[in-house]
This record gives structure tokens, sequence and C-alpha cells, in this order.
């Protein structure tokens, strides 16, 4: 599995991918999921995969020979959406090529995919891809994408970023969501692909891949889970049957006590102690109706 994070910013992308493909006890595998399709000075485009392996590679080795019958190409392509057009005919022709095959070993067609870039002329656009070759794109109300094993890096996400972050906050925030994921899923694995993209500069300005011994990721790793702990000691306890004035942390008052459905034993098994609870609870009950 893998997974793959992008974000579109005001100031431009943030792209991070794993490079996990197996896990296990005895086996793990790497491959580079993110691809980039540079230009310098036309365009920069970024292509992230999860799935299955050697459909994203043919998709990806597609893309880059994909030539329409007017000649446009993903070297060519007038606008980022147009690109993205050319990316899901890719998934479509590999589908149609491969799918039926596949099936027949009991294979899926698995692939999701993120595309993300800036064609001169116009601004920095961010596309998901599915495995039908439709594609949705970012907007304000949603400024990033994740693919594969996304559920455990994504609370961070949520609670920081937003299209006014700071390139590097969001580099930043993209790296504690990656380690979210590393702790929590042996299938997400080192080394990390981070591209920063500059907004219109038309060419890759930041990359680097990271391993485990990279000082900046081992200070997120080990900053981000002291503040953490940190955090949640500084958060109260809650107050059980609170007073019906208190107003501190109350998680139950005395004036508002619950109770959960209880499954009752039958009579041969319960206690006389217990009976004698059940009986009073059943006449408190039968006094509150004949109240109302």
């Amino acid at each position: 599995m893998t997974y793959c994070v992008a974000m579109r910013l005001n100031s431009g992308l943030v792209f991070l991918s794993d490079s996990r493909t197996n896990a296990g006890v005895d086996h793990i595998g790497t491959f580079r999921k993110m691809s980039v399709f540079e230009n310098p000075g036309d365009r920069m485009m970024v292509l992230m995969t999860a799935g299955n392996l050697s459909i994203s590679q043919s998709i990806r080795q597609t893309v880059a020979e994909h030539l329409s019958p007017d000649g446009t190409s993903i070297w060519t392509a007038s606008s980022m959406y147009e690109a993205a057009q050319i990316v899901g005919d890719a998934i479509r022709q590999v589908h149609k090529r491969d799918a039926k095959s596949l099936e027949q070993f009991g294979i899926d067609f698995n692939v999701s995919m993120i595309f993300g870039g800036q064609i001169r002329g116009e601004r920095c656009r961010l596309f998901q891809m599915y495995a039908a070759g439709n594609f949705i794109e970012s907007h304000d109300e949603n400024p990033y994408f994740q693919i594969g094993e996304a559920k455990y890096g994504k609370p961070i996400i949520d609670r920081v970023i937003s299209p006014a972050t700071p390139l590097d906050e969001a580099a930043k925030c993209a790296l504690i969501s990656m380690d979210s994921t590393l702790r929590s899923n042996i299938s997400v694995g080192f080394p990390l692909d981070l591209l920063v993209y500059e907004k219109d500069a038309l060419s890759v300005g930041r990359f680097v891949t990271i391993d485990e011994k990279n000082q900046y990721f081992q200070m997120i790793r080990s900053t981000w889970g002291k503040q953490l702990k940190s955090v949640f000691e500084g958060i109260a306890d809650p107050v059980w049957n609170a007073a019906s004035d208190a107003t501190t942390n109350v998680l139950s008052s005395a004036a508002n006590l619950n109770q959960p459905v209880r499954v009752q034993p039958p009579a041969s098994v319960a206690r006389a102690d217990t009976r004698a609870a059940q009986l009073q609870t059943l006449a408190q009950n039968q006094g509150g109706k004949q109240q109302h």
C-alpha cells in the first residue's frame, strides 16, 4: 500500500509520497510513487500513484507517450485540465487493455492518482484521478487530496491547512501527517519524496528524498510526539457526578444521571440484592410515568 498527499495553496503546491510497495514479515519492497513531468519555463507537473504497481507503471508510461489524434500530449497540453484529461485517457486505455486479463487471475483494476502542477499562463491546479479515468479538482473548500492509507494523517491536515497556509508550514504539516501514518500502518514506509513548488516557477525548486536518518524528519517525529503528550496532559480530567452548580469540566452531573442499556440476568441467577435493585428501578420508572 502507500500514502500520498498533495496540497494546493495560494503560494504553490506541496507533494509528499512514501515508497512502500510490499509489507510482510520477510519481504518489504520499495518503489517511488512520485513522477515529475517538467519542461522548465513552460510546465511542471507531478503524478503520484497508489494501488497496483504494475497498473500504475503502465499508466505512467502511457501518459508520457500519449499522443491524441490532434497531436496533443502531456508536453503540449494548453491547460492542466487538458493534461488531466490525458491522464484519464491513459487510465482508460490501460484498463481496456489489461482489466479483463487481470480479472481472470483475481486481480482488481485498483489504482488512484493525484495529478497537479502548473502550465505557463494559468494558475496551479490539483486533481484526484480515479480508476475509471474520471477526476475531481481541488478548490479552496478542499485544498488537499490524499490517496492510499489516508485516514491516519487526515486529522492534522483538516485542522491546519487552508489556501493561505505558507508553503513551509504546509510541508511541515504534510510530514507530520506522514509520520502519523508511518506509526500506525506498516504498509507505508521510507524513503519519502517531498516536492515543494512555488507558483510561477515552472520548474522543480525544492525536492528531497527522506530516509529514517533525515535530521529534520527525526526532529518532527520526536517533537510532535512530545508536544502531543504535553497537550494531552494539560487537558483537565473529567468530573463525574458533579454538583448541580458546577460549570467546569463537567462530564456528568448529579442532577442528570444516565443509565446504560442493560441486559438483565435471568431470575434464576440474579442475586437477591440485584433483584431488589431491579424492582426499585422499575418502581421509580413507573412513578415517573404516573407524574407525567
